[in-house]
């Protein structure tokens, strides 16, 4: 019997669809390595999205792939994440120390943005990333309750800022700089000012992913964020409301005009199911997200109950995904993470840190 060759092993792991890339290993060029010993096999994936909740589920299915083949005895298949920074506006360079920043953005207000934001940037925290979360919303600051976080950020320097933890993500906002209940009473300039402070000032720690919290709507905030903040990617979030989605498409399209990805669309509030009898009913509305995902064809990365305990949980800083990590709504938002983070990982790499500066001089 002839040895089996590294084209046919490829060829079997192309008969395995990753469910999170949409796409085979071998196209998405995460096969890193293929090792033939008579009839025994052993590959090497690399991905480039954080994936602890599945790596097991991946590691089985390409080991059933290659050992279905003639000449295969065993497969040994070990799967491992890399998360590298991609490509943002042009004109804009990545921060330092900050691979990649993800805006999660609404076009109008009440459909849950902030608790999507939140609870992806834990579940991204839970998959194996390092993460941060930036509240941009300075009119009304929330990541500080749903983060649980009490006091005031230290500056060791007397001029930037240290950010505060919570729940293992690193996170700054105009609340943890203003008592609680203080109105913001700005005018436009000083909000944008304010949000560029924030991010600049901020000392991050070598984080794979920065979440942004953008208030709602296509105003001065996401204008400033477009033209100086460097964003790889945008999450929108509706509701299957059909005012929701109209709004959701303005912000869709704003993000289109200024060369900014967007990675997908999470539908909140999509269905209810009563507590007391079990009966699910669509109460805002059946299937927006999914058709404003065929209309602009981008994926929808999930859709998401309308539960008393996504509200409770997050109002006592005890955000779901850490509140209850194994029930079926945490699962959903580890879902919406890894596909949040697979689908950046397709974007195209920034090399800007792999080239020297060139100076050239006069003498």
């Amino acid at each position: 019997m002839s040895e089996v060759t590294q084209d046919q092993i490829n060829e079997a792991i192309k008969g395995y669809l990753e469910p999170h890339l949409n796409k085979d290993l071998v196209s998405a060029k995460a096969v890193k390595s293929i090792a033939v010993d008579g009839d025994k096999v052993k590959i090497s994936v690399e991905l480039g999205f954080p994936a602890k909740g599945c790596v097991g589920d991946i590691e089985t299915a390409v080991k059933a792939q290659v050992e279905a083949l003639e000449g295969v005895a065993t497969a040994e298949v070990e799967v491992t994440w890399k998360v590298v920074a991609h490509s943002v506006q042009k004109a804009l360079k990545p921060i330092d120390n900050i691979k990649n920043i993800i805006a999660v953005a609404s076009g109008k207000g009440g459909v849950g943005k902030s608790t999507t934001a939140v609870n992806l940037a834990l579940a991204l925290v839970e998959e194996g990333a390092t993460v941060g979360v930036l509240d941009a919303d300075i009119y009304g600051p929330s990541q500080p309750r749903m983060l649980g976080i009490e006091g005031k950020p230290d500056s060791k320097d007397g001029k930037s800022l240290e950010p505060m933890t919570g729940h293992g993500v690193q996170a700054m906002s105009i609340g943890f700089l203003i008592d609680e209940e203080t109105p913001m009473i700005w005018r436009g300039p000083m909000v944008t000012q304010a949000l560029e402070q924030l991010l600049n000032d901020t000392n991050w720690d070598a984080l794979d992913y920065l979440v942004i919290d953008l208030p709602p709507g296509t105003g001065d905030t996401q204008l400033t964020l477009a033209q100086k903040v460097p964003v790889s990617g945008a999450v929108i979030v509706t509701t299957p409301q059909d005012i929701a989605l109209l709004d959701a498409r303005k912000g869709l399209k704003m993000f289109e005009k200024v060369e900014v990805p967007v990675l997908g669309i999470v539908e909140n509030m999509s269905t209810h199911i009563c507590s007391k009898c079990g009966h699910e009913e669509h109460i805002f509305g059946e299937g927006g997200g999914q058709s404003m995902s065929d209309q602009y064809h981008v994926d929808l990365l999930g859709a998401l109950p309308l539960d008393t305990r996504i509200r409770a949980e997050t109002d006592s800083g005890q955000p779901t995904v850490v509140a209850d990590p194994e029930a079926r709504i945490s699962q959903i938002y580890r879902e919406i993470a890894r596909k949040t983070a697979a689908k950046l990982s397709l974007q195209a790499k920034d090399y800007a840190a792999k080239f020297p500066n060139i100076v050239i001089q006069n003498n």
